[in-house]
């Protein structure tokens, strides 16, 4: 059953790749559906895979292989927020180290330009908190690439 709302990435041509990816790295993700095109169309043949429906982290998914004509940019990003460092790091890593390309404050960009934060839970808690304790992680994080926990943790404290 497809779901009643659901997220529409634009893909050049591999949505099904780009898909099998994300269910291979995320929990509670996966390839739900691989659609042809019926008749050719702009940019393909018929045959050729027109749309993918696939989840990620829990939220339902369209990947269009439309063509180049519309490449992702940092308007609209996947916000995955971690426990620990360990997973903080499995996920930047499978991001990156696939292709993909590091960034700052925790963002990254997968192979096919999608873009991701990967946000540790005691940055957002952090945050949230407001005063001077945000702003301590807010600075700490301001210097990153990928998010230390740690030194967002001592940061929260007002060690160092």
């Amino acid at each position: 059953m497809t779901a009643k709302n659901t997220i529409c990435l634009w893909y050049d041509g591999t949505a099904e790749e780009a898909a099998r990816f994300y269910a291979e790295t995320f929990p509670d993700s996966s390839l739900d559906a691989v659609h042809r095109a019926p008749a050719d169309f702009p940019g393909g043949k018929a045959g050729d895979v027109l749309t993918v429906q696939f989840t990620v982290l829990g939220i339902p998914c369209v990947g269009l292989n439309g063509g180049p004509i519309f490449p992702h940019n940092e308007a609209f990003s996947f916000q995955v927020m971690t426990e620990d460092q360990a997973e903080t790091d499995r996920y930047w890593d499978a991001i990156t180290g696939n292709g993909g390309q590091e960034s700052a404050c925790g963002w990254c960009k997968d192979r096919w330009g999608l873009n991701w934060q990967i946000t540790p839970r005691t940055l957002a808690e952090a945050l949230a908190a407001g005063g001077e304790e945000a702003a301590r992680a807010f600075t700490a994080m301001m210097e990153m690439g990928r998010i230390d926990v740690a030194a967002i943790d001592a940061a929260r404290r007002g060690d160092g």
